[in-house]
């Protein structure tokens, strides 16, 4: 075979296999922008969950941890967006940004989700005699949301939002007899602010009414119980532990979401930097291709 044949078949093999090889990125890149389309769909449980902890009777008082779900779910849909367009047309300089970025909401993202475990590792409730419903104790609580109620400026404001819901109006709706009321499932703020501590010895009139016992000594949130409406143990330490219960609770179910988060982060980041890599071998091959033309 002589050279010009030589040549000529090494050229029709080369346009093979770079034609192969842009057919396999362009369907890798369509396939990765499908991916960041998902993502950009799943951000919207993420905004959801930070709305749904502002409508809840703890986090609607106490706000914190609802601004950040919400902002991590608007910057997830915005470098999703980002990581979509990026990898469907094949935008090298939006693929950088996307992958710096999805790198910084992963680390973000994995620190929120560490913190608020560690936060809402204690705070179980105490089982008191002849009662389902728990009671809760401020030292039962970590540090952090301790301070969050410590305060009196602070907790003046929460109190204020607390006296304002109808919790507390609720149960006497709801229960008429005591042994009724012993065996109701409170939630921790209705436990913790809307009747005496079970210690105190308080006798049952219906749940927001009770007769003081001779002997208040027992606890200090045993004198902070009044039978105004509007005070009833929105000042008992019970009450800021039964809150901290209920924000505990919400945090935890909001974490889970968190955490599937992170997992879907992660892969979609992987799949991203093959994303990147493949649109820089494309480059790369389109040069070559040049070059043997």
């Amino acid at each position: 075979m002589d050279c010009p044949s030589i040549t000529l078949s090494i050229l029709v093999f080369h346009e093979q296999l770079a034609t192969t090889l842009f057919s396999k990125m362009a369907m890798s890149n369509n396939v990765i922008g499908c991916i960041n389309f998902v993502a950009v769909i799943l951000s919207i449980p993420i905004i959801g969950a930070g709305i749904w902890l502002t409508n809840g009777d703890a986090d609607s008082c106490v706000q914190f941890l609802q601004w950040p779900v919400i902002i991590l779910g608007v910057l997830i849909l915005v470098v999703a967006l980002a990581g979509f367009i990026g990898a469907f047309f094949r935008v090298s300089w939006l693929l950088i940004v996307y992958l710096v970025a999805m790198l910084v909401l992963v680390i973000l993202l994995v620190s929120l989700v560490a913190f608020v475990y560690m936060v809402t590792l204690r705070g179980h409730g105490n089982i008191e005699p002849n009662r389902a419903y728990l009671e809760y104790r401020m030292d039962d609580f970590s540090g952090y949301l301790r301070r969050r109620v410590r305060s009196s400026f602070k907790w003046d404001r929460i109190r204020s939002c607390l006296s304002q819901t109808n919790m507390c109006a609720e149960l006497n709706q709801s229960y008429r007899m005591a042994q009724d009321f012993f065996n109701a499932r409170l939630t921790p703020m209705q436990s913790g602010c809307c009747k005496p501590p079970t210690q105190c010895a308080y006798t049952f009139v219906n749940p927001t009414y009770w007769i003081s016992p001779i002997n208040t000594a027992a606890d200090m949130d045993c004198l902070q119980w009044s039978n105004d409406q509007t005070q009833l143990c929105y000042n008992c330490d019970s009450c800021k532990a039964g809150l901290l219960a209920n924000l505990r609770k919400e945090w935890r179910r909001a974490n889970v979401i968190l955490i599937i988060t992170v997992i879907v982060l992660i892969i979609v980041y992987l799949v991203g930097c093959c994303a990147f890599r493949n649109v820089k071998t494309e480059d790369l091959f389109r040069k070559y291709k040049q070059g043997y033309t």
